[in-house]
């Protein structure tokens, strides 16, 4: 009977070690429009990056930044990180950063991620992108290809970037950092601090700004960015918009267009982290480029971007919300056309980094907290 008792003690201590942890309850939090409903969905991420909803309700994808990606279904039960994924460059800000499921995705299931990828001189790393098929039954990313490489490889831990986004005709933009190399982003022969634009396999569209010109990168769209943290396709206009981390002071919101120059390091609204001025500035503008859509003299640490145009909550219809990665909360940003007019600081109480933000299929807000033990959480109106 004893050995009985000892035994039955034992299967439901190692039941109990491997079953998943618990989740905090859901919180209630005031916001300007009505109480957040802020549910925990899934804890025990590490340093998750990124987000995508797969269709007919089979879950998220969501990376971590070490180099993992798994599928978390809508009850917050975490699947096995899945195999295929690239080997990724897990130092500094590098790692596994955005996935974005093709779309296209219910004929070819193809997801894309963008990573840090080692192998420079030096033993530096660059921004990468490629895409893989997901498996039927969500294990397996077959046949993975890398289809875009930042050149050349120079970070040494710092400012990859980069988000993935697909515009309304079907191309790739990828947003790239400037690897900490400040003048590279001027520099038109290097991919460093740019938004490019390839087709979906990579290849180069023939109508891109700088196709053709000598010593220039085809592939460049836009440039003259610091470290694009968050990316997302206005949903009224169709127009890219970006944000990026200034350097002390100075993040910003751009509306990205062909061909133009968005000025770092010649104009900013930040300093360096030293306290002295940015050596290469001109002061908050420069001749030839592009001033910030919206700016923070003091920097919230921008992180992932997304625009609402659910029917869920009407309150946050024509907003955006960004996540902050430094003051650890959502930012709420309401517009008048594409004018910002107003700003609210929200899911304070969490004190966590938040990295992604989401629009769901079901009208919720989906948040990401950057942490060793980092969590997924939907957020809504009661």
């Amino acid at each position: 009977m004893l050995h009985k008792t000892l035994l039955a003690a034992f299967c439901a201590s190692t039941l109990l070690a491997f079953s998943a942890p618990a989740l905090a309850a859901t919180q209630d939090m005031q916001s300007e429009q009505g109480t957040l409903e802020v549910k925990p969905i899934a804890t025990g991420l590490e340093h998750p990056w990124a987000l995508a909803f797969l269709p007919d309700s089979q879950g998220m994808l969501v990376t971590e930044r070490p180099g993992n990606l798994r599928v978390v279904t809508a009850e917050g039960k975490l699947s096995a990180p899945l195999n295929g994924v690239p080997k990724v460059w897990s130092k500094g800000q590098g790692g596994l950063l955005d996935v974005a499921l093709s779309p296209d995705f219910r004929q070819d299931r193809l997801i894309y991620l963008s990573y840090a990828e080692g192998g420079g001189q030096g033993g530096k790393a660059g921004t990468a992108v490629g895409r893989g098929r997901l498996s039927e039954d969500l294990t397996t990313l077959k046949d993975f290809r890398v289809i875009f490489r930042q050149e050349p490889k120079l970070s040494v831990g710092n400012h990859f970037g980069s988000r993935l986004v697909f515009d309304r005709d079907g191309y790739l933009f990828v947003t790239l950092g400037e690897n900490n190399d400040r003048p590279t982003a001027q520099d038109l022969d290097k991919l460093q601090g740019k938004v490019v634009r390839i087709y979906p396999d990579g290849k180069v569209p023939d109508d891109n700004p700088f196709v053709g010109q000598a010593g220039v990168r085809p592939e460049i769209w836009a440039f003259g960015v610091r470290n694009p943290q968050g990316a997302a396709l206005n949903p009224w206009t169709g127009t890219l918009w970006e944000n990026e981390h200034g350097p002390q002071g100075g993040d910003e919101v751009n509306i990205i267009e062909r061909g133009k120059n968005y000025g770092w390091p010649l104009a900013t609204h930040g300093i360096n982290y030293s306290g002295q001025p940015i050596p290469e500035a001109n002061g908050k503008t420069a001749e030839g480029t592009v001033g910030p859509h919206h700016v923070w003299e003091k920097s919230p640490g921008l992180s992932g971007l997304a625009f609402y145009d659910g029917d869920r909550f009407k309150a946050w219809h024509h907003n955006a919300f960004i996540g902050a990665l430094v003051t650890r909360e959502l930012i709420r940003l309401k517009f008048d056309g594409d004018k910002v007019v107003h700003e609210e600081r929200l899911l304070g109480e969490l004190d966590k980094r938040i990295r992604d933000v989401r629009q769901g299929p079901d009208g919720y807000l989906y948040v990401l907290t950057d942490e060793a033990d980092g969590g997924l959480y939907r957020v809504g109106l009661k």
